[in-house]
């Protein structure tokens, strides 16, 4: 896995560079994390799961981390990443008042097996494309068989996400995956892809219109899409 961490230098000022491409969204970061594990708990309750143990991979400052507590059945949550910074900064950031939220370095929390889901938002497109075998094995090995990984990225087919990542520092120099292009990624590593979703296709200006969006799940524009995908039993 890339051992590259330099995302430290953007650990105490992520929150504000990621507004700054946001804010033409109308949005700001909460808005899409929860909309993302609001589709998340949708599948999972489709599927009949209610996974305990949850790892939030390439966590960063820890803004999804937490959220996953809100998942039916999750009693404890791991957040990961490279990043040595954004590690502290998301420990520093005192929304554990259970004891139930965890982060470490990717070094520190190794693969146990034991999960029984995995979440990963916009992180791949930071990983250089032969370094994303890598990653997808580190996932594979922290899952337990049956467990579920929940892999959510930019659309690259999206005009308005490509503006926003224009905007945002961090992003400039990133690779975007196609939603088939993660697909394959998935399949290589050895998971069975279940569902392919694309979110968020109004921005705040058209909020009247998001009641639409579950059911253009399957048109390739929203700003985001949610590979779903599960780690066959042997």
């Amino acid at each position: 896995m890339n051992p590259d961490a330099s995302f430290d230098a953007w650990a105490r000022n992520y929150d504000a560079a990621l507004a700054q491409g946001l804010a033409l969204s109308g949005e700001g970061k909460e808005f899409f994390a929860r909309g993302r594990m609001l589709w998340l708990q949708r599948r999972l309750r489709e599927l009949g799961l209610r996974p305990r143990r949850a790892l939030d991979f390439g966590c960063g400052v820890g803004t999804s981390t937490p959220l996953l507590l809100s998942i039916d059945g999750v009693e404890a949550a791991t957040g990961v990443d490279v990043s040595a910074g954004s590690i502290e900064a998301a420990r520093s950031r005192r929304h554990n008042p259970t004891g139930a939220i965890r982060y470490g370095t990717v070094r520190e929390v190794l693969p146990d097996g034991g999960y029984d889901l995995a979440f990963c938002n916009g992180v791949f497109h930071h990983i250089a494309p032969g370094e994303r075998k890598g990653a997808v094995q580190y996932v594979w090995g922290a899952l337990r068989p049956g467990g579920i990984f929940a892999l959510c990225e930019n659309n690259p087919w999206n005009p308005g996400t490509r503006l926003v990542m224009s905007r945002i520092p961090f992003d400039k120099d990133a690779v975007m995956l196609r939603a088939g292009e993660t697909r394959s990624l998935l399949r290589t590593a050895g998971f069975e892809p279940l569902h392919t979703d694309f979110l968020f296709f109004f921005p705040r200006a058209l909020a009247a219109l998001r009641l639409l969006e579950p059911a253009l799940r399957r048109v390739p524009l929203g700003a985001q899409y949610m590979c779903l995908a599960r780690k066959p039993v042997p």
